[in-house]
This record gives structure tokens, sequence and C-alpha cells, in this order.
């Protein structure tokens, strides 16, 4: 009898069929992304954002009636015509005299086609104001946000990997910064330097960057102790283990092994830190410390109200604004911070 060989061919089929076909695998970036979009209230921060720098970096490139220290100067002058009437031996004589009786200008002018959103005491276009001036707040807040991280990274990681002696003499220079009163000490160097504008020893508008640049110094401590918690935690794993003994430098094994796995902890600390630092910047302008005329922030544009009170309550369209912008930036930068904080979570499912 001849063996007839029975085979199943849903079997064979299933064998011959890779899984992979089956199976949608998605990288660490493609879940991150999918997280964090996810979030309403992330994608709304990130068209908040998004629109200002377009606004700021690309709004001048098609708003060039006016530049950040152009000021309209126009304006008409009205005249009042009096006419005195006498007669000298019979004869009547008219004199007619013309006088100068106001001088209306641009200064405070209320919104129209010429200027969108108005001048303010000094005939600057607000609108042109606003562009220039929150280039001045965004790029000075990443750059002290940046440099506090760069900072806080390299002392941070070189006192959790070391630890001893090296970690305690870090930690305590942290200690000691962190009690420095940040706000009097700005004052003090801000008056400082008026004088050396007057020596003409700084740029007049140099002011803001170092005054930002000093808020970086003390603020560093908060990022280097964040590494360093972290890497405390993560040189007892086995794959710093290995490393030692691959035998690797001690740069290596920090900057390459370490530092990036507390990468998604910075990147939300300065996602959140760049709200702060536009408040900082700010302040700072409104307290008469940052950028002066004729260039300009957005804090100074909102300092314009100490001067003239008239301007808070019958010109809003001179400084409310410049606030708006503020507001959008913080919530802005605060939504994105938080839908990256969701995203880079481990045990998030959402």
């Amino acid at each position: 009898m001849d063996e007839i060989e029975l085979k199943n061919p849903s079997v064979e089929e299933e064998q011959d069929t890779p899984l992979d076909q089956n199976v949608r695998l998605m990288s660490p970036t493609q879940m991150l992304l999918r997280r964090f979009f996810r979030s309403k209230l992330s994608i709304l921060g990130l068209i908040m954002v998004v629109g200002l720098f377009i606004f700021c970096f690309l709004g001048p490139v098609f708003y060039t009636r006016w530049g950040e220290t152009d000021l309209d100067k126009s304006g008409k002058t009205e005249y009042a015509t009096s006419e005195t009437t006498y007669t000298v031996d019979g004869v009547t004589y008219t004199l007619r005299q013309t006088t100068e009786t106001h001088l209306v200008d641009n200064f405070l002018s209320a919104p129209s086609v010429e200027h969108p959103l108005g001048t303010d005491d000094q005939g600057y276009d607000v609108l042109a104001r606003l562009m220039y001036g929150g280039r001045v707040s965004l790029l000075v807040s990443f750059m002290t946000v940046f440099l506090l991280t760069v900072f806080g990274v390299l002392m941070g990681g070189i006192a959790g990997y070391f630890g001893g002696a090296v970690d305690n003499i870090i930690m305590r220079i942290c200690d000691v910064l962190m009690c420095l009163p940040g706000i009097p000490i700005l004052l003090i160097l801000s008056a400082a330097m008026d004088g050396w504008v007057s020596l003409d020893m700084i740029e007049e508008n140099m002011r803001i960057y170092i005054l930002m640049l000093f808020l970086t110094f003390i603020s560093w401590p908060g990022t280097a102790r964040l590494v360093r918690g972290q890497i405390l935690s993560l040189r007892e794993q086995e794959y710093m283990v290995a490393a030692e003994a691959m035998g690797y430098s001690v740069s290596r094994k920090i900057f390459k092994h370490l530092v990036p796995n507390v990468m998604p902890q910075l990147i939300v600390q300065m996602s959140l830190s760049l709200g702060s630092m536009i408040l900082y910047e700010a302040t700072l302008s409104y307290l008469n410390m940052g950028i002066k005329a004729p260039y300009t922030a957005w804090g100074s544009m909102i300092n314009i109200i100490t001067t003239n009170p008239n301007i808070l309550q019958n010109h809003l369209y001179v400084w409310v604004p410049a606030g708006v912008c503020i507001v959008v930036a913080v919530l802005g930068f605060n939504f994105v911070g938080d839908g990256l904080r969701d995203a880079l979570d481990p045990k998030s499912r959402r």
C-alpha cells in the first residue's frame, strides 16, 4: 500500500509567513511623537510657540513700513487767524495775524491704517516694536536656558560620577549660589551698568544680556542637582559596569553613557524653564533694568505705564499687546513642557 502523506496547508502557511508582516514596530521617536501629539494642550502649546517665532522673526520681513527705531514725527500744525480793524485819517485798515495754536502729532495715536496698533508716547510704531521686542525676549531666554543647562550638566555630571570630595565641593557651591538674593543683586548690577554706559564701557543694548548672563550664573545649580541625582542612580547600572570593564575614558562614560540617559528630564526642564526666563526678562525690563529706547523688549513696552499713568487707562493698545505676547509665550512653553514630560514618562500609556 502506498503511503499517503497528509499535510496541513494552514500550518505550512503559518510557518512560511514571516511574523513581521502582521506586526508593526514603532521606533522610540515615533512612540514619543505619538504620545506628544495625542495631547491637545501639547499641540496648542506648539502652535502658540511656533506662531510667536513666525510673528517675531518673519513679521518684519513683510511689515517694512516701520522699523524698530523709526519715529513718526509727521504731524499737522493748526493755525488761528485773527483780524483787527482800525481807522487812520479816515482810511480803514485791516490787520490779519496768524498764530500757531496747536500741534497735532502722531504720538499716542490710535490704531489706523498707517499704524495698525497705534504709536506710543514717543512716536514709535507699536506693531514693529512688538516684533523686534519679541526677538530680544525669545533669544535672551533661549540663550540663558541653553547656557545654564550646559553648565549645569557639566558640573552635575562631574559631581555625580566622582562623588566624594568633588561632589561635596560642587554641592556646597550650589548651596551658596541658591542662597543669593537674585533680584537685589540684579538691581545693584544694573545701577553699576548705568555708570559703565556713561563711560562708554558697554553699549546700552548690551545691558539685558549681561544681566541674563548673571542670572545664568546663579541659576545653574538646579540643573546640576537634577543631573547629579540621576547619575548617582545610573552609574551602578550593568552597562556602566561593562563600560568600566572596557576601559572607557571618564569623559566618554559621563557624556556618552550617563548624560544621554538624563536627556529626557533635561528636555522637560528646559522647556519649562523657557517660560520662567521670559518672565524674568520681562520683569527686568519692566523695572527699567533691561533694553532701553530706542531698542525695546516686551517688558520695556509694558514699562511705559509707570511713566505715564494716562496710558494705563486710556491707551490700552500701547501695552496690552506686549502683555498678551508674554502670556502666550509662557503658556505655550509650559504646555509643550507638560506634553514632553508625559510623552517621555515610561509609565505613560496614553
